[in-house]
Parts: structure tokens; sequence; C-alpha cells
């Protein structure tokens, strides 16, 4: 969403809003080490308010480890785990759930107290509550996600993870947004700049981004990326046989969907280059001539990590660095794209 140029700039909410964003990011990245833990399914009911506080006594864990004990997950994969080992689970999964209520009171303590001392317009409210809306939509989607796989398998569905997943950097990239709105200038649609190439290429490559990291999900929620730990071959070849035999193949194949995660992320390696040689022979800035070979070593890193990922049959630290790197990524996509399309609009002002 793309506030007016008229729109009230401001120091405290620009610092709160990279606050919450990072609260967002680091909710996402821990949300990936209880999954890697399998700890997700740990907590069969979603209580959010008393469930802010774990369970008292002796008798009121061995409640809660039978709930547990009555899941897919518990039946096919834990079923020897002892009451210690529940305990570790439940209080990862505890603490993901309240690491997420507390990003909902850096978000609504904050944007109340700036609404009712007029710091926030509230004609220029609606981008906020855009961001609270989100913020509940990718809570609900949280739980969905859980109770998909409280039924009939030890397994979330990697549609809803993915959901879950995007929902939340949505939210991410929103608020980063807003924040370099307040650091920047906020754009104004009415100017219709014209959209320069980088602008273009730097939203083809956001594109890109986003659907490597839907297959990302798919990865994770299919836990695809178990399927074959060497790279650059596959099952043995370079291209194993029959992945797309079904178009259905690239939604529900671990297979496919790990074989296009691993090379769809290659066309980030080639356009952010194009993007920097272009800047730099039309004599853009320097820091963003500096921010896009930056940009370059990260994109580096993230497919680094990736084939790292591979190798080590998914070690949680260095599939947590790729998960943290990705959120990174998503961050200086739209830190680009804005920055551009504030040059654009500077093209119009010099004419």
């Amino acid at each position: 969403m793309i506030q007016n140029s008229s729109a009230s700039q401001n120091n405290a909410v620009m610092k709160w809003l990279y606050f919450f964003a990072f609260v967002v990011a680091f909710l996402v990245v821990f949300g990936g080490f209880v999954r890697l833990t399998r700890s997700g399914l740990s907590i069969v009911e979603w209580n959010p308010i008393s469930g802010a506080m774990p369970p008292s006594g002796e008798q009121g864990w061995q409640d809660e480890f039978a709930k547990y004990q009555e899941t897919p997950e518990y039946k096919e994969i834990n079923s020897g785990m002892t009451l210690e080992g529940y305990k570790f689970i439940f209080y990862m999964e505890w603490f993901h759930r309240n690491i997420a209520r507390l990003a909902g009171l850096v978000y609504a303590l904050p944007v109340f107290y700036f609404l009712f001392k007029k710091i926030i317009p509230l004609k220029e409210f609606g981008v906020y509550f855009l961001m609270g809306m989100l913020f509940i939509s990718q809570a609900f989607a949280g739980w969905i996600m859980v109770a998909s796989g409280l039924v009939d398998r030890p397994a979330v569905s990697h549609f809803n993870l993915t959901i879950h997943l995007l929902l939340a950097l949505t939210l991410f990239g929103l608020a980063l947004w807003t924040a370099f709105g307040h650091k920047y200038g906020f754009l104004n649609p009415a100017k219709k700049a014209k959209w320069s190439l980088p602008s273009k290429l730097s939203l083809g490559a956001f594109f890109i981004l986003i659907i490597q990291l839907t297959y990302g999900g798919f990865t994770a929620g299919l836990k695809a990326g178990h399927v074959s730990d060497t790279w650059p071959l596959m099952l043995g070849k370079l291209i194993p046989p029959n992945l797309f035999a079904a178009w259905i193949n690239i939604f529900e194949s671990p297979q496919t969907i790990v074989f296009i995660h691993r090379w769809f992320a290659w066309l980030g390696i080639i356009i952010v280059p194009v993007v920097y040689y272009i800047v730099k022979k039309q004599n853009y800035p320097a820091d963003i001539q500096n921010g896009l070979k930056w940009l370059i070593g990260v994109v580096a890193l993230q497919i680094t990590l990736g084939v790292l990922t591979i190798l080590s049959y998914v070690n949680i630290v260095i599939a947590l660095l790729h998960q943290a790197n990705a959120i990174v990524l998503v961050g200086l996509a739209v830190y680009f794209i804005h920055r551009f399309r504030a040059l654009d609009e500077k093209q119009i002002t010099a004419k």
C-alpha cells in the first residue's frame, strides 16, 4: 500500500515500524526452529488468553501430555516420548506463541498511542489498520496450519504452512515499506511516474523471490529437503526422471518441489548484477550502487546456505541461517523498489 507524498513523516513512528518488522522477522525464524524440532504440534489447543501460561503442577502436565498422546504425531513418530521430552517440545511451541503475543502488543500499544496523540492522523490510519488485519490473519492461518496436522497425519499441510509464512512476510514487508516512507518520504501515485528499467527489474526480482519463498514453504512443509543430500546431482541425476510427468507435481511432489526450489534461485544471481550494471552505467547515487553490491553478496550467500542445507541433510543451524537470510532479502527487495520508485518520481519533479 502506497501513501500519498503529503502523508506525515515521523521519526518515532519510523523506529517503531523498524522494531515491529524485526519482531515479525524473529517470529518467522523461531517458527522455523519450532518446525525443525518437530515442536509445532505439541500444543493441541489454541487458547490465545489462557494459553499464555504453561501447565501448573504434575497433574496439569499429565493432562496436557495426554492430549498430545492422542495426536497422529505421537502415535506414529513419538510413541516412546517421555513427559520430560514432551516438556521440551511444549515449551518450544509455547515460547513461539508467546513471541506472537508479544508481537501483537508491539503493534497494538504504539499504534493506538500514535493514533490517540494524532501523531498518526486518522485519515492516514489505513496502512496501519491493514498491518493489524494482516497480523490477525497470519495468527488464524497459524492455527489452521497446526490443526491440519492433528487429524489424520503427523504433519501440517504444506499449503497452510506456506500461507502462514507469506502472510507474515507480507506484514514484514509492509512495515518496512511504511518505515521507508517515514525516512525517505512517501510515494505519490498521483504523479504516475514512469517505471524506469531498474524499477521494473527490481519488481521482477521481487516476484522471483516470492515464488522462491513459496517453494521454500512447500519444501519445508513436505520436508522435501530430505529427498537428497547431494548437489548439484539429485537422486544421482542432474534432472531426475518424471519430475513433471503430471502438472500436479509442481504443487504436491516433494521431488519436483525441491528441484524447483534448488534451481529457481539462480535467476536472482543473474538479475541483480544486471540491475547493478544499469545503475552504475546511468550514474545512480552512490548509496544505491553500494547497496546493490551488498545485495549481490546476500543473494550469493543465500544460494551458498541453500546448498549447505542440502549437503548437511538439513542441519538446523544452517537451515535457520538460510531462512533468516531469505528475510533479509525480502527487506532489501522492498528497500530497492521504494528507492527506485522515489527516484522515478524525482525525475518528474526535475523536468
